[in-house]
């Protein structure tokens, strides 16, 4: 947070509280959404998804819980006159441009931007910018029952062989087709 604060942020927001950690994506969400409750921002960029459940869900449902307009890995970010201009990454390659109205909430492809130092003097003012932390008992009331839950967590055993067929072309293309045939079963 206080890197943060180094780069350039005015004031940081710290959910604070091992009770946040086994929080599902929509009561993550929904702690977010209640701990900035009184505060007037113009865009609030979540990640893409986290490290250690990869829901990728948090910054979307985050949006509707706040009744914002959203877009999703997000390369880049332009201000326009109505609002934002952004580029979001589609499958395959493609690209997809969308202007927003402000407020809104984007969650971030990595990569997105150069990185920064922190400046001397930017770190030693970091010291003094806001660093308001919040408890669960000030969410406690917006969050409820986890909705999803990771039951185990474990290595597949390993269930199949690869097998190579060897020989000429033609031989090897009989082999497969009695394979498929006989011991799979697909044809």
């Amino acid at each position: 947070m206080r890197e943060a604060l180094a780069k350039g942020a005015d004031r940081a927001i710290h959910l604070e509280d091992i009770a946040f950690v086994d929080f599902d994506a929509y009561n993550t969400a929904r702690a977010f959404a209640a701990a900035i409750k009184d505060e007037q921002f113009d865009l609030i960029f979540t990640g893409l998804q986290s490290d250690d459940y990869g829901y990728a869900q948090t910054g979307v449902i985050l949006a509707e819980l706040l009744g914002w307009p959203h877009a999703t890995i997000i390369m880049q970010i332009e201000k326009s006159a109505s609002g934002i201009h952004v580029k979001r990454e589609l499958e395959a390659g493609y690209f997809q441009f969308v202007d927003m109205p402000l407020p809104a909430v984007l969650t971030i492809q990595s990569g997105i931007n150069k990185l920064r130092y922190a400046t001397l003097i930017g770190i030693k003012q970091a010291k003094n910018k806001p660093l308001r932390k919040v408890a669960m008992a000030e969410v406690q009331s917006a969050v409820g029952a986890n909705l999803q839950k990771i039951e185990r967590l474990y290595v597949p055993q390993k269930t199949k062989n690869t097998e190579f067929l060897e020989g000429p072309p033609a031989e090897v293309a009989k082999k497969l087709v009695e394979k498929l045939r006989n011991e799979i079963r697909v044809l």
